[in-house]
């Protein structure tokens, strides 16, 4: 298997930590510090975690911790597992920001009722795009961690939570957040930093509305929710299609930055282990057309917090399977290992976002199978892979429809993301994007545009 991976340079958090796809800030600082603020705010109002009056699923997913031994162990021992010391605690006198599964219940209930948001510290403003990441963040690298998020009973309860957390991120209440305030999404910082992601690295620098559809004349251009700015749609000039009437070219599905080119992929491989390669049957749900891909080719790429989150069809072609596989929310791999000769042990601080291979074989996901028109590509495949706070993936094709290259498949909803293409071992394909380079520039690949060319 080749596989051509970027490097991952990872500061100590208590100065600066680089995640991956922009989810949870580039400083790791803001993160506590948005956490901070939410314990300090949560405790103002309430009083003692255990005195908060819980919303009905949070109520429902603490009876679900204490009513079930198994799990009752899981949620107590991962935040004794979590050392207490840097880069995990919150300040010298090594007391985590999240103390045990009672103060995770009441800090959950605090987030419920608001929207990914910015931070407005003059130190090191920033954005916490998966809130619930940030409050799981160092528990769910431990042992217990581990398995309390690959446990079903705990996933079906995520899932759950996750779904009722959507709910307010599509009412009007949760459009608040996108004001022109220091903390809102079309305040100074986070507009700049929105169309940053959005322009680089192009030669043509577009504005918001020139880039996405919307009414710039209207109250948040027109977004009636959080969501519905999430989703929102681009405009055809801004992301033409490569090569419309080209078939031997294929085009890129998301708005996204390149990860991984793996070849010669096996069809069951280790995928829980270090380096995660990629196990296609496990990818592929156990779908009877994944034989179809053993030995070939697959592309993976990641979605900030910032991009676009419409997905396109990589090929002309007709959508031959499309289906939603539940999975885990919040599993990581486990990289829990002893830190020198002090009997000290480190827990991976990547979080979900160092994850990305291993999450294609377990988080909730979409797969959309495509028989190209092109017959050297032939069956091919998109997978759409949701992380953290992603409890909807949602596709818009049924099986049977005639698509063309660059039209839509569908959305991710509500939080971060991934994505892979699968190609199947007598496609031969050139001319990926350059990895290292897009990892070492911190940029994006833009969506429709020309991905790979099929050779010969």
């Amino acid at each position: 298997m080749v596989h051509q991976h970027g490097d991952h340079h990872d500061i100590p958090s208590h100065s600066r930590l680089k995640r991956i796809g922009g989810w949870l800030p580039t400083d790791h600082r803001i993160h506590h510090e948005w956490l901070g603020r939410i314990i300090d705010h949560a405790h103002k109002r309430h009083g003692p975690a255990e005195k908060v009056k819980l919303i009905p699923v949070l109520q429902e997913f603490q009876d679900l911790i204490e009513n079930n031994a198994r799990i009752y162990m899981y949620f107590n021992q991962m935040w004794d597992e979590v050392p207490r010391r840097a880069p995990y605690n919150k300040d010298p006198t090594g007391k985590s920001q999240i103390r045990d599964y009672k103060h995770m219940l009441a800090i959950l209930n605090e987030v419920f009722g608001r929207a990914p948001e910015w931070t407005d510290a003059a130190a090191h403003a920033g954005m916490v795009g998966v809130p619930m990441a940030a409050i799981f963040d160092y528990a769910m690298g431990t042992p217990s961690g581990h398995a309390a998020f690959l446990d079903p009973d705990v996933n079906k309860m995520l899932k759950k939570v996750l779904n009722e957390w959507g709910k307010y991120l599509k009412s009007p209440e949760s459009a608040q957040v996108l004001g022109d305030h220091s903390a809102g999404w079309f305040g100074e910082t986070g507009y700049e930093d929105l169309m940053e992601v959005a322009n680089t690295p192009r030669e043509t620098s577009f504005k918001f509305e020139e880039m996405y559809q919307c009414d710039p004349s209207k109250k948040y251009y027109g977004f009636t929710s959080w969501d519905d700015f999430f989703t929102r749609k681009i405009t055809d000039h801004s992301r033409p299609v490569a090569s419309p009437e080209d078939d031997n070219v294929i085009v890129n599905s998301c708005e996204s930055r390149p990860y991984c080119v793996a070849k010669d992929v096996k069809l069951r491989d280790k995928f829980w282990v270090k380096g995660q390669p990629y196990s296609i049957v496990d990818m592929l749900a156990h779908d009877p057309l994944s034989k179809h891909f053993s030995g070939g080719t697959i592309y993976q790429a990641f979605l900030s917090a910032l991009s676009y989150h419409r997905w396109h069809s990589p090929v002309s072609g007709t959508i031959k399977r499309a289906f939603v596989e539940d999975g885990t929310y919040f599993s990581e791999p486990l990289m829990y290992e002893q830190a020198g000769g002090e009997g000290k042990v480190d827990i991976d601080i990547k979080g979900i976002q160092g994850a990305l291979g291993y999450l294609t074989s377990l988080a909730t996901r979409a797969i959309i199978f495509i028989e190209a028109d092109n017959p050297k590509i032939g069956l091919c495949a998109f997978v759409g892979v949701g992380m953290d706070e992603v409890s909807t993936c949602d596709i818009t094709v049924k099986e049977g429809q005639k698509v063309k290259k660059g039209e839509e498949l569908g959305m991710f909803h509500f939080g971060g993301s991934t994505y892979c293409l699968l190609f199947r071992k007598e496609t031969k394909l050139k001319g990926w994007p350059d990895i290292g380079g897009y990892m070492e520039r911190n940029v994006n690949f833009p969506v429709r545009e020309k991905v790979a060319v099929v050779e010969g």
